[in-house]
């Protein structure tokens, strides 16, 4: 079974999302020795799970095993986009938004509400469009009764007059597994998989990119590179060509040449897969060099079949909005400055060049793919750091 949705954790620096991520899926996704180190997110962890509703007790939970000693029924398969909380990793947040399909948003309950970055992720939320959210009030363990209920309305108050407004409000403790059931039912209830379109030109968002190849590996032993990512429109088969954009620049200042490729293989964790559908994240064994491939080299490409691709942009127009925020505040954008765009699962840097009727032009530093209708954020510098300053549309 290949997951069918995508949902993120969302929120501040170590208020528990990849522990919750761990609880509901036994897979700890910091993995990178700096990860390890400093004890945060710095990359998108990924991580599957299955919902099973017991039939004997009603109750919904990760395992076929039911605590009643009934057999769970299978309901669906989901995927976990485990995203960084810190303030500096923002774009990676705002990267992983364009592929998700709804989101638990995490608020612990032994520090005040709002967090900074608490903020910042509801932003994210709103002007990405990300609609069916959960907010899970973690580490419940860790403070009383009374100041549980404390937190709790200031959970309220903090999402009043958001799109967040009446969305579930879920108390659990990760670690002790405290909830988990009422959670998973919970998503099972409100973030519904959304209607897919198979038949369409093949679409895929890269969000990770691998060289699986360990250190003086032999050279005939040696696997092409591998892509991460999420299917948004049809289907995607073992054995099929595939054309990566923008692709890689050849000389110093050219234009990027597109990759052209087949997916030897299909992966959904451990699983292979003969062929992918929109839903959920896929491995897609290549037959790339992998230099191409490691360190996350190719994300934010765009995956396609051959002659079918979009062309990369050298600028951008985005018909936009500012966004109205409470936590500081925030010029309206002018020409000639610089600015981070993020659009799908791509970060780009460029410079305004041209403001008229809500529509700006950017000039990017490196050439995109962006297809008209996608979501745009664009962050602007304030002080030392970019923030997010507005959203908006390819026109």
């Amino acid at each position: 079974m290949q997951a069918e949705i995508n949902i993120g954790m969302l929120g501040h620096v170590d208020h528990g999302k990849t522990t919750l991520t761990s609880a509901l899926t036994g897979k700890w996704t910091d993995t990178h020795s700096e990860e390890i180190k400093r004890g945060i997110s710095i990359r998108l962890g990924y991580a599957d799970f299955k919902v099973f509703r017991c039939p004997k007790c009603g109750k919904f939970s990760m395992s076929e095993e039911c605590s009643c000693g009934g057999k769970g029924e299978l309901l669906r398969k989901i995927s976990i986009i485990d995203a960084p909380g810190h303030e500096t990793l923002m774009t990676a947040v705002i990267a992983a938004s364009n592929i998700l399909d709804g989101a638990l948003f995490l608020i612990a309950a032994n520090e005040q509400c709002p967090q900074p970055q608490t903020i910042e992720h509801l932003i994210v939320l709103q002007s990405m469009g990300v609609k069916s959210v959960i907010v899970v009030q973690t580490k419940i363990d860790l403070v009383t009764k009374e100041k549980a209920i404390e937190n709790y309305r200031q959970i309220k108050a903090f999402l009043k007059g958001t799109v967040v407004e009446t969305a579930p409000i879920i108390p659990v403790s990760a670690h002790y597994h405290l909830n988990l059931d009422e959670l998973v039912k919970r998503i099972e209830m409100t973030i519904k998989t959304p209607e897919r379109d198979e038949s369409a030109k093949l679409r895929i968002y890269i969000s990770r990119s691998f060289d699986v190849n360990r250190p003086g590996a032999e050279m005939k032993k040696l696997k092409g590179g591998v892509l991460g990512g999420s299917i948004i429109q049809g289907v995607l088969k073992k054995g099929e060509k595939i054309e990566i954009r923008p692709g890689v620049v050849k000389k110093a200042g050219g234009a990027p040449i597109p990759i052209l490729s087949e997916a030897q293989s299909i992966m959904e964790e451990s699983e292979s897969l003969d062929a992918a559908r929109p839903g959920g994240l896929i491995a897609i064994g290549t037959t790339l060099d992998p230099s191409l491939t490691k360190s996350d080299a190719l994300v934010g490409s765009m995956v396609g079949r051959p002659g079918e691709m979009p062309d990369a942009l050298s600028s951008i127009k985005v018909k936009y909005e500012m966004l109205k925020r409470t936590d500081l505040e925030i010029a309206p954008l002018r020409d000639g400055e610089p600015i981070v765009v993020n659009v799908h699962t791509a970060t780009g840097v460029g410079v305004i060049n041209g403001l008229a009727k809500g529509i700006v032009t950017v000039v990017l530093k490196k050439p995109m793919v962006a297809e008209k209708g996608g979501r745009v954020a664009l962050s602007k510098r304030v002080g030392q750091r970019w923030r997010l300053a507005a959203w908006g549309m390819v026109v």
